[in-house]
């Protein structure tokens, strides 16, 4: 009897633990995929003569395209389920990858970048409640480790893209090696999503196009500053380190390695923290990081410094958004679905008018006076998480 008891109990639990290895790969590639593209833009902008200036117009048609996208994605996961989405979208964001190593031009960047925001944004909605759905399936919460399988695919894709460089392959031939990778694992993986229609997906339509009000717009300043973070480091870290700090042709990458390592590692300890100081408090620490961390890479533009000032953002950044979500998901005056979407929908502003921002402001200054601002965000994340009484 004591047999077969153990057996039921493994039989129920292969399935979830199945579908969370199968999802959790969905994020990593949507992960390598992404970070394969940031670790090319110094090349890129190379090859193409961009002035900063320029590259920051370009690089805000990506969020242009998520952004715009996201009424669509948002009905059909409704209309069509997160699983068959997320399989139809998928292997789409790993082949717009492919068209980035194929412009010639900067408008032929931003156009393909903008098909690539598109790909990124359905697939992102359809992966995020995948992702609930998971969770719920399993039973208890396991959304940070998505995240942070998210980051560690960003990671990966890092030091690939460090790689891949250091043997002189142009953009296009790497594109297509993670690409290859990315949709040999969904061919594999898809079978074990979860399937069907969940009411957390019929819950997302509704919240694109209210506005949040009260704790839930502190929460989405709070947000669009980290993104703005986020979206900082993704699209010019490479090319801080090249132009500020003057890294060496192999450590161009680090900068953004750095970061992503740290991003990675804050996402798994990011439960032991929040039990440990708190989650205002934690919140509060994590964007005196992303402040300290940016005014060290600003004032100490060198090797060294700036790699651990990178880190130090990278772990302040870490966690903020997940406990965005989970405090919004929480809230008692709005369902948990339409909260989510609020705070997402305002925070990826952050990711829209951060990386041009960048650019202006170097066009007008210095690269280092753009981080500089960057780094005040952190400070002003800390004071709103201050006044938000809801968070505990």
């Amino acid at each position: 009897m004591e047999e077969a008891d153990t057996a039921v109990v493994e039989q129920k639990l292969t399935r979830p633990r199945r579908t969370r290895a199968a999802v959790s790969m969905f994020y990593f590639g949507q992960g390598i995929c992404f970070a394969s593209w940031a670790s090319r833009i110094p090349d890129i902008k190379h090859t193409l003569s961009l002035g900063d200036a320029q590259l920051g117009s370009i690089l805000l048609a990506l969020p242009l395209g998520q952004m715009l996208t996201m009424p669509l994605s948002g009905r059909l996961v409704t209309t069509y389920g997160s699983r068959t989405v997320l399989i139809a979208t998928a292997p789409l964001y790993a082949l717009a990858l492919t068209n980035l190593g194929l412009a010639s031009s900067g408008w032929q960047l931003a156009f393909f970048l903008f098909l690539f925001g598109v790909a990124g944004n359905m697939c992102n909605i359809s992966l995020n409640t995948q992702g609930v759905a998971a969770e719920q399936l399993y039973g208890r919460p396991i959304m940070g480790s998505f995240h942070g399988a998210w980051s560690l695919g960003g990671f990966s894709g890092a030091l690939v893209g460090l790689l891949v460089m250091n043997f002189h392959q142009v953009p296009y031939v790497h594109f297509w090696t993670v690409a290859v990778l990315v949709l040999l694992h969904i061919s594999i993986n898809y079978k074990f999503l979860v399937p069907g229609n969940k009411p957390a997906e019929r819950s997302g339509r509704r919240g694109l196009f209210m506005k949040p009000h009260g704790a839930l717009l502190q929460l989405s300043i709070i947000g669009f500053c980290s993104m703005a973070t986020e979206g900082a480091m993704f699209d010019w870290s490479g090319v801080y380190f090249k132009e500020i700090v003057k890294a060496p042709a192999a450590f161009v990458a680090l900068g953004y390695a750095s970061f992503m390592i740290m991003m990675t590692v804050g996402r798994f300890l990011g439960d032991k923290m929040i039990m440990k100081f708190g989650r205002k408090r934690w919140l509060q620490i994590s964007g005196i990081m992303v402040s300290s961390g940016m005014f060290i890479s600003v004032f100490f533009p060198f090797l060294v410094p700036a790699t651990a000032g990178f880190m130090l953002v990278g772990m302040g950044v870490s966690g903020i958004v997940p406990m965005l979500y989970t405090i919004a998901g929480n809230n008692k005056t709005v369902s948990p679905g339409i909260a989510l979407a609020m705070v997402s929908g305002l925070s990826y502003f952050g990711f829209l008018l951060g990386p041009p921002l960048i650019g202006y402001i170097s066009a007008l200054a210095n690269l280092r006076y753009s981080y500089a601002i960057i780094g005040c965000f952190g400070i002003f994340i800390s004071l709103v998480v201050a006044k938000i009484r809801a968070i505990k």
